[in-house]
């Protein structure tokens, strides 16, 4: 008996049966492949894929390494990687263009939600030689991923674990620090839906640069996934307290926080003022960690990572410390620049400003700078931007023309030009030339306000909006009556609080 699907119903199984026989005919191009497979799959056919074992080893950032698995082979699975692939996913994450080589490793300090937990990137020795470090670290953020994006689980973890599972960063993995030099740091807060690895070519190329960079990883339920470990009783406290804790151990003390919706009939500012909130907390005390670290105070990872810490006593330049971020990040940066003067500017990537109230931007007294991408801004999120507006102190904002909302995070370099149009992941612009000029921009600004003995000022230009695929400002049009009203702003007044 023929199903009753409806027209359409039928139609889409039909043409769906009709791809992936020309796929497995190998007559269809890499997008048609990746369609049918992924058709194939929805509809319970059994797919005749082969996994392979390439034989590199792949390095999870708990201590923990395997070798890589899972990799389509045949022609259907280079047509996956190839439609992911293009000039940039080509090359996968760039590498950074700076002089110094770069390092990093995580860093969870108090094992506790209430701890801090964040990837680290540093200026390290030069070493050839390098265990291949996993860019998504473990399957539980695909799961994170997939409650983020409304899709099974299931689902989810086949089909970005086919398409980012073997993909890697590159960056020495926990190799030694490069003492000798004082660094400026940078903290970085990730947007809505991501974690402390996704603006991995933002953060290794800063790092190129000569900064130190501390991704945080939020728990304020905004990240995808994220992690701690809760308190284990009686008979395996020595265990948890001695100094080599075996990875099966902890993975039985994790406890994941995944993604939170909005609950039915939830209003949605509420939760986000807190969570912004709570995320310039842990800003922070990221900070104050890494701080504690510089004073060559004795710092317990909870991960089971040997890093000597101590190398860092001395090496951190705590009177040029900035904080950036994307999104979500971008509210945070504005907050946290209202809680503690310490950070001494910041920089704001697209930044969303719906989580902040109205009592933060009289608090702001750091230069602040906004990169804002062509795609994603509208006039009530920059009349909020325009409240932080001052004649004495500089507030830049800038549009990337040719760019979106995603092509700040990795993901804008690991899909091709169908998928990445799609799923709205890249813009018109080639994400190396548009990431170049976010990064030359920021260095420019980072280096004026503070007090960098860097070439960056070559890039000053960029601050105003001027060159190519920029714009001063916005291009979105304000209404006239909201544009003046800006201009009336009061300037912000310093809050002994701080």
């Amino acid at each position: 008996m023929k199903p009753r699907f409806g027209w359409r119903g039928d139609a889409l199984i039909s043409v769906c049966k009709a791809k992936w026989s020309l796929c497995l005919e190998e007559t269809w191009d890499a997008i048609s492949c990746a369609v049918g497979a992924w058709d194939c799959f929805l509809l319970g056919g059994k797919c005749c894929f082969q996994s392979t074992r390439e034989g590199r080893t792949l390095l999870f950032t708990d201590g923990r390494s395997r070798t890589s698995a899972g990799v389509w082979t045949g022609k259907t699975g280079v047509a996956v990687q190839q439609e992911m692939g293009s000039c940039s996913s080509a090359e996968g994450i760039p590498s950074g263009k700076g002089p110094y080589a770069v390092g990093c490793t995580d860093l969870m300090a108090d094992h506790t939600i209430k701890g801090s937990f964040l990837r680290l990137y540093y200026p390290c020795w030069r070493d050839g030689a390098h265990e291949d470090l996993l860019w998504i670290p473990r399957k539980e953020y695909y799961y994170g991923l997939a409650d983020f994006l409304k899709i099974n689980r299931r689902i989810a973890a086949w089909l970005f674990g086919r398409l980012f599972g073997s993909v890697t960063c590159p960056a020495n993995w926990n190799v030694p620090f490069r003492t000798g030099e004082k660094y400026p740091l940078i903290i970085f807060s990730h947007g809505l839906g991501a974690f402390r690895t996704l603006y991995s070519a933002i953060c290794i190329e800063l790092t190129s640069q000569g900064f130190v960079v501390a991704a945080v990883e939020h728990r304020d339920e905004s990240a995808s996934a994220t992690y701690y470990f809760k308190d284990k009783e009686n008979s395996d406290a020595q265990q948890q307290n001695s100094t080599t804790i075996t990875s099966p151990f902890l993975e039985s003390l994790e406890k994941w926080i995944y993604y939170r919706r909005l609950k039915p009939l939830e209003h949605e500012f509420p939760l986000r003022h807190q969570q912004v909130q709570q995320r310039a907390d842990e800003c922070i005390e990221a900070l104050n960690l890494i701080t504690d670290i510089n004073s060559g105070k004795q710092v317990k990872n909870s991960l089971p990572l040997e890093f000597d810490w101590t190398t860092l006593k001395d090496c951190i330049d705590l009177c040029k410390v900035a904080i950036m971020g994307h999104s979500f990040g971008g509210a945070t940066v504005v907050q946290s620049l209202s809680k503690d003067t310490r950070f001494r500017c910041g920089v704001a990537l697209d930044s969303w400003m719906f989580p902040l109230g109205d009592e933060v931007y009289s608090k702001v007294i750091q230069p602040l700078f906004f990169i804002n991408s062509e795609r994603f801004q509208w006039a009530g999120n920059i009349m909020k931007i325009k409240k932080l507006d001052c004649p004495v102190i500089q507030r830049k904002m800038i549009t990337l023309l040719g760019t979106v909302h995603q092509s700040f995070p990795d993901f804008t370099f690991l899909t091709g030009s169908f998928i990445g149009r799609l799923f709205q992941l890249k813009g018109s612009i080639d994400p190396c030339i548009s990431m170049d000029i976010c990064n030359k921009a920021s260095l420019a600004f980072l280096q004026k306000h503070l007090g960098l003995d860097r070439d960056f000022n070559q890039w000053d230009p960029l601050i105003d909006g001027k060159g190519e695929h920029l714009i001063p400002g916005t291009n979105v049009i304000l209404p006239p009556s909201e544009s003046e009203g800006a201009q009336k702003q009061s300037e912000p007044v310093v809050n002994s609080s701080n």
